[in-house]
């Protein structure tokens, strides 16, 4: 039975959820700023989107199994309150590693916050109205995703780039507020706590994801890689035994899991570091202002709008395996026209309203397929594995691609070009010189073209695992489609 006061606590799950969605969207526009400003290198603008990501998939799972067990809301309210509190020291950072510390602790914060609102949502509403809510807050993450460039924007172009994060700040507590009003507490079925799960999933996530973001710069310990992989293992060998585990992995011998998860994994990879760069493509390649940039992704943000929306609508009479595979095969054209991109913003739109139609008709079918193979009594945990197979996705596309476009950037250079050009685009726009700068702009994109053949690639591939892996099964009235990132 629905929650007399649902639609309110709706809403409030909105607002946790616009948190998170705003924040990452202005990040990647405050880039430019932060290198400008800061100083910080390429690495450490790497370290700043995966030292978010990294404790964030890190500890998701973690999250989602202490909010079913000591209560949603109050999990909920724990991450608003430090993802709040480390926005706010993110704007005091004077140095890269500073900024670093605070996103990690952002990182810690969201990992609470994410899975909390999904499954105090699931909770909420029965099957007859979950569809409707569903559709709600997928519309919200889109305006947070719309409002996030177009504030952000403005506030790059008339402030400093710490106030792009005040923004989560207010937004935080207003949440927070309303959550303690509205919200009831609800928790999951009682089971016992799984610390050695938790410290396993930890350092196998933790130590997988800073391998790989090692790797490319030649720092890899080989110690760190079998360590994780020791982790990751003795974290399975763990859960199948312990009579309470942190992860039920029994959903993975569900085909409908397992296909969808790889699905999401392979598409998050093609897709992260590649929208990384576009707002440096929008800044430092055509020039534009913060505020422009921002606004030239809008007609993207419509067309994933608009097609989430009949994604979702055409899964009551078309099956998900369907949807997923044709939205895949259509972002990978996207990636295609992306790759012939040279200067100018024609082709860069026309790529990325392709990619948003694409995404908007295979994210719900994926998320659906996912979410439906998980117990009610599971739902913080399975909304945590829905989280952590995207942000894996994320995290290694961020540390594998966009390592590999720092080094296509370097090696399309002139050998004859100062070293702070060869390593970085602003560096070579900061010198002054005409010449240097046209070599850095056309290194820039050469390395643009090989990574959307990646994630062309990546495309086919999670169209190819989708299909093979998904059975063909009749659409599902009630499916619960979820807002693609």
């Amino acid at each position: 039975m629905s929650h007399p006061r649902r639609w309110w606590i709706l809403a409030v799950l909105c607002l946790s959820l616009l948190t998170l969605v705003v924040d990452n969207t202005v990040l990647n526009l405050a880039i430019p700023s932060l290198m400008r400003d800061l100083g910080a290198t390429p690495q450490d603008v790497q370290w700043v989107i995966d030292a978010y990501v990294l404790v964030f998939a890190g500890l998701l799972l973690t999250a989602g199994s202490l909010s079913d067990r000591y209560g949603r809301r109050r999990v909920l309210m724990i991450g608003l309150v430090l993802f709040g509190g480390a926005s706010l020291a993110a704007t005091l950072a004077a140095e890269p590693w500073q900024l670093i510390a605070a996103r990690a602790l952002m990182g810690a914060g969201g990992a609470c916050v994410m899975p909390s609102t999904l499954s105090i949502l699931i909770t909420v509403f029965d099957e007859t109205e979950r569809r409707k809510a569903f559709a709600a807050w997928s519309s919200v993450a889109m305006v947070g995703v719309i409002a996030g460039p177009t504030l952000g924007g403005f506030l790059l172009q008339h402030y400093y780039w710490g106030s792009v994060f005040l923004l989560n700040v207010p937004i935080a507590v207003l949440a927070i507020v309303a959550a303690l009003v509205l919200m009831p507490e609800t928790y999951g079925s009682p089971r016992g706590v799984d610390p050695v799960g938790v410290v396993l999933s930890i350092a196998g996530m933790g130590g997988l994801v800073w391998a790989v973001i090692s790797a490319p710069a030649g720092d890899l310990n080989p110690l760190l890689i079998v360590g994780a992989v020791v982790a990751l293992l003795g974290f399975v060998l763990w859960e199948r035994r312990t009579p309470h585990p942190l992860l039920p992995l029994g959903l993975f011998r569900d085909r409908s899991f397992s296909g969808a998860s790889f699905s999401i994994v392979l598409l998050s990879f093609g897709a992260g570091a590649l929208m990384l760069a576009l707002t440096q493509y929008l800044q430092f390649v055509l020039g534009y202002e913060p505020l422009k940039a921002g606004l030239a992704l809008l007609p993207y943000v419509v067309a994933a709008m608009v097609f989430n929306g009949l994604g979702a609508t055409l899964g009551k009479k078309i099956s998900n395996r369907t949807l997923i595979v044709a939205g895949l095969l259509i972002m990978g054209v996207g990636f295609g026209v992306l790759s012939t991109l040279t200067y100018g913003y024609g082709t860069l739109i026309t790529s990325l309203m392709i990619m948003g139609v694409g995404g908007g008709l295979a994210g719900p079918a994926a998320y659906a397929t996912l979410m439906g193979a998980v117990p009610p009594d599971h739902a913080g945990v399975g909304s945590a594995l829905n989280d952590t197979v995207q942000q894996v996705g994320m995290a290694l596309s961020v540390a594998v691609l966009g390592s590999v476009l720092a080094g296509m950037y370097t090696a399309s250079m002139p050998e004859s070009a100062p070293e702070a050009a060869r390593e970085s685009i602003s560096g070579a726009l900061a010198l002054g010189d005409p010449a240097v700068a046209r070599a850095g702009r056309d290194a820039f994109v050469s390395a643009m073209s090989v990574g959307s053949l990646v994630g062309l690639g990546c495309s086919i591939a999670a169209a190819v695992v989708a299909f093979l892996v998904l059975r063909r099964t009749a659409p599902q009235p009630a499916a619960e489609p979820q807002p693609v990132a």
